[in-house]
């Protein structure tokens, strides 16, 4: 009997840096935005590897970075970063920091209240958090695809995404509510190049969706994934772009 349940992604730091280099290559602007200065102390949240903490600690900063997969932190500590295994919806700092930042990854907690609620905890008073995650219309493509191809083969099993992708509307809400002042938040849409190609991607980002079936099953999991996308992410021209749209924002604790 095939599971329904889907399992919780794993991360493998050594395949994420080969195949997901991208992740940090694309930042530049949400790093420009948090702004850090000299010897601020910022928490890094979902620091995955830790190239990009490692960046901003490189300015100058204090950094902790934070992820819930030990191979990730295991990678961050490496590079001489203080860094725990913590999952971003129990984060337990209190008055610590001058900014929380986080990249590519609050699309990953799916309770985004008790995210928001452990980073205005952590910020002293007038600290601000800034982020960058996907937002609304994030990778239609490929959901599209996953969810045909888990239709079309009962015995995979049922969809559910793993992810959290709100509205700009939504999110603003979410932030206000829980004590910040937002300060700015828009979406941008941002065709991503795969040099990796679109099979790397599944195996990667998708691996709470697949690692439930037999290696027989991914494999034809995502040959069909990628057969249907060809036509719609695929070029000669630009190989394969994912059809990324980001949601970038900058809120202050206002208590």
């Amino acid at each position: 009997m095939v599971s329904n349940k889907m399992t919780q992604q794993k991360w493998d730091a050594a395949e994420y840096a080969k195949h997901a280099s991208f992740v940090t290559a694309l930042a530049s602007d949400v790093v420009e935005l948090l702004n850090s200065q000299f010897s601020e102390r910022i928490l890094d949240v979902g620091c995955g590897d830790g190239e990009l903490t490692a960046v901003l600690q490189a300015k100058g900063c204090s950094l902790v970075g934070t992820d819930a997969s030990a191979s990730m932190i295991e990678s961050t500590k490496r590079r001489g970063i203080e860094a725990y295994v913590v999952d971003g919806h129990e984060l337990d700092f209190q008055n610590e920091f001058d900014a929380v930042f986080s990249n590519a990854a609050l699309h990953w907690l799916l309770q985004p209240e008790k995210v928001i609620q452990g980073a205005y905890a952590a910020l002293k008073s007038d600290g601000r958090f800034v982020a960058e995650f996907g937002g609304a219309g994030n990778i239609a493509a490929l959901l599209k695809a996953m969810q045909e191809v888990l239709d079309d083969n009962e015995e995979f099993g049922e969809f559910k995404s793993p992810w959290f992708f709100p509205t700009v509307e939504e999110y603003k809400s979410l932030l206000e509510t829980g004590g910040f002042e937002v300060n700015t938040i828009k979406f941008i849409p941002r065709p991503t190049p795969l040099t990796s190609g679109i099979s790397n991607w599944l195996e990667i980002f998708a691996e709470g969706i697949t690692a439930h079936l037999s290696d027989e099953n991914r494999k034809v999991f995502i040959s069909l994934v990628e057969e249907k996308l060809r036509p719609v992410l695929y070029s000669d021209e630009e190989g394969w772009v994912a059809d990324y749209v980001r949601l970038r924002f900058s809120a202050s604790k206002t208590k």
